[in-house]
């Protein structure tokens, strides 16, 4: 387990969830993650998914309540980066096998939503990055499911 240091913003957490997620959900679900891997939640520089949920309520409200920017990479970003944990599920319906993990890889990476790995030649560094692997959190009453991924950024 690693612990970073809580005064630098230096961890992107990828999100991925079904419609109508809750913000409430989506906590639960970091608060869970960092605990359990000793993580700062102070430590979280912004959170990252598919351009199809720019407009999801949780995410927005979570990001506008911890003033966290949100940043989105269309599917084909997506597609190009290499995971330890694709979902042809996943893939079948947003076009790319992984939204969690490969958004958290290109926001910790400084990928712009229309830069692609590839053209950096850095898809096999990006998997070093991943301090978190995908993990899926439901709540027994809570509508949704959320899919998460922590990826730090790494000095140049």
């Amino acid at each position: 387990m690693m612990e970073v240091a809580s005064s630098h913003r230096v961890l992107w957490v990828g999100i991925g969830c079904t419609k109508g997620t809750s913000r409430q959900l989506i906590e639960r679900a970091i608060e869970q993650v960092f605990r359990e891997n000793q993580l700062a939640e102070s430590a979280i520089a912004g959170i990252a998914t598919i351009d199809l949920k720019s407009h999801e309520v949780g995410l927005v409200e979570l990001c506008q309540q911890r003033n966290l920017p949100l940043k989105t990479f269309p599917s084909d970003v997506l597609n190009k980066v290499s995971v330890p944990n694709p979902s042809k599920v996943v893939a079948k319906e947003v076009r790319t096998p992984s939204v969690a993990e490969a958004a958290a890889l290109c926001a910790a990476s400084e990928f712009t939503p229309l830069e692609s790995p590839e053209s950096e030649g850095t898809t096999e560094k990006l998997g070093e990055r991943l301090l978190v692997a995908k993990q899926i959190f439901r709540l027994d009453g809570q509508p949704g499911a959320v899919t998460l991924a922590v990826a730090q950024m790494l000095p140049n």
